[in-house]
């Protein structure tokens, strides 16, 4: 499916410093927790504050901060005293694999034939937002959910604007942005897809977008850079890591194709006020290693994005893969 992507420039001002659209900002970086499993979450809030993180992508799952076990509004004020004493912010992700379903990985989904299952995954965005709010966050993260065999697009659409609604309506109460990532994949896997969920929607506030520059660089047409530019106005979170063209697999930085300097670039360039988070989540079993390598690595290459002069990425001449279709890995398109 094949839809219109709107122009970003003549949203750009308004989502970039008041400096102006080319001023460069230092960076937040943070590091994901789905990258840091293993770890008590004290213990990785702890070890990111010490490795110099600005904050961190919280993904709400059993063994960090579980949304589903009883006291959660005492457990937030816990969890959101130790942030502010480090110093961390926060960023509500919700991309845990087997929070709601012990058998279906990332099931059920907003897309679920099952009008209760859908209900299930609504409820725990709804929950989401609140623990957003409670934490000080800077945004929500979700995503749409791979079809369900049997059901035709229009249905999947039509879905996902319903299901949405009511997690667009509990944020723009709490006053949090929803982030609704595109993911190789799944129904929502491109910009244009996130432009064309806007139209259905009929363009709410609340609404933005997660930009994974891995993904960018797995499929999309543009390079990472020029996707950072044109999504700038809809931007409400970051998620990094390497990757390489049409191989949906999370990489360390180095391992990947991505040329990041222009990458960073572009970002700061935005006004981009949010975390740019590490996602590493098939690395969680060294994670304390890769959080400790991300950030020098990060850093340089902001340093190097600062200094040198970059002239814009040429789009990917490499044919996108076909929309919607999953990686030939074995990570795929919703194994995070």
């Amino acid at each position: 499916m094949s839809h219109e992507v709107p122009s970003a420039s003549a949203d750009l001002a308004s989502a970039a410093s008041p400096a102006g659209p080319d001023a460069p900002t230092s960076l937040r970086f943070g590091y994901g927790t789905n990258g840091l499993a293993d770890l008590r979450l004290d213990d990785a809030l702890a070890l990111l504050a010490d490795l110099g993180y600005d904050g961190v992508g919280l993904t709400l799952d059993h063994m960090h901060l579980d949304p589903l076990a009883p006291d959660l509004a005492a457990r937030t004020r816990r969890v959101a005293r130790r942030l502010d004493a480090l110093g961390l912010g926060v960023t509500v992700e919700t991309g845990a694999r087997y929070v709601l379903d012990p058998r279906r990985k990332h099931g059920p989904s907003l897309l679920d034939p099952d009008v209760d299952d859908r209900a299930r995954r609504v409820d725990l965005l709804v929950r989401a937002v609140r623990v957003a709010a409670d934490l000080g966050a800077h945004a929500v993260h979700c995503f749409s959910g791979i079809v369900p065999e049997g059901t035709d697009t229009d249905t999947a659409w039509q879905r996902l604007a319903e299901t949405l609604t009511p997690v667009l309506d509990a944020a723009g109460s709490a006053d949090i942005p929803l982030a609704v990532e595109p993911e190789p994949g799944h129904l929502l896997a491109t910009l244009a897809d996130f432009h064309h969920l806007r139209r259905l929607l009929g363009g709410p506030g609340p609404l933005g977008l997660t930009l994974d520059i891995g993904h960018c660089q797995c499929l999309e047409p543009l390079s990472p850079a020029d996707c950072v530019r044109d999504a700038a106005p809809w931007l409400r979170h970051v998620q990094i890591e390497d990757m390489r063209r049409g191989v949906h697999e999370h990489l360390p930085f180095g391992d990947g194709e991505i040329d990041f300097p222009p990458v960073l670039a572009a970002l700061a360039a935005t006004g981009y006020q949010g975390l740019t988070v590490v996602e590493l989540p098939r690395h969680s079993h060294a994670g304390p290693h890769f959080a400790a390598h991300s950030l020098p690595f990060l850093r340089h290459a902001e340093r190097t994005a600062a200094t040198a002069s970059h002239q814009p990425a040429p789009a990917l001449q490499q044919a996108a893969p076909p929309h919607g279709a999953p990686s030939a890995t074995s990570e795929g398109s919703s194994t995070r």
